[in-house]
């Protein structure tokens, strides 16, 4: 790196960090604040807001002339990665386990083990508790993101048994 002009030669350049601005510093001392159970909670919110609006909006009854909501559909009739998972999880909360995989295979799949990992961190954040970690390693993500590919290209191939994926 060469040093800016005017800057002896063979020094490096240091550069003052910058003043967070005043949003920064309150988020920062509202976060300092707030109670351990605090995030969990909301996280907890955020997932009870989207419980909410699959039960509210009921995926299940549109009308089968009406327009896709999804971009990727509407504009290509393909069906996107996560097509069919609000679906899936309107038939989770509804305990209708193989409709929920009909629906969306791996987000069934997945289910648990995002279960376990979240009452896991809640718990360790809010409580304390130390429960058994769930070791996922990089090779396993890069499995699970690699079936969700093959999951996503093998739904929208045109012949049996790939039709019976359709959503």
């Amino acid at each position: 790196m060469t040093p800016p002009a005017g800057w002896p030669a063979g020094a490096t350049p240091v550069y003052p960090v910058p003043e967070p601005d005043r949003f920064t510093r309150f988020v920062v001392r509202l976060y300092d604040r707030s109670p351990r159970w605090a995030v969990p909670l909301a996280a907890l919110g955020c997932v009870a807001l989207g419980i909410a609006y699959t039960l509210i909006s009921d995926p299940t009854r549109s009308d089968p002339t009406a327009a896709p909501s999804c971009v990727l559909k509407l504009t290509t009739g393909l069906d996107c990665p996560g097509c069919g998972g609000t679906r899936a999880l309107w038939y989770v909360v509804h305990g209708d386990l193989p409709a929920a995989a009909r629906h969306h295979f791996v987000f069934v799949f997945a289910l648990p083990f995002l279960a376990y990992l979240f009452v896991a961190w809640a718990g360790r954040q809010a409580f304390g508790w130390r429960l058994p970690e769930l070791r996922v390693s990089n090779k396993m993500i890069t499995g699970f993101l690699a079936a969700w590919l093959a999951f996503s290209v093998l739904r929208n191939l045109p012949w049996s048994p790939f039709t019976s994926l359709y959503v």
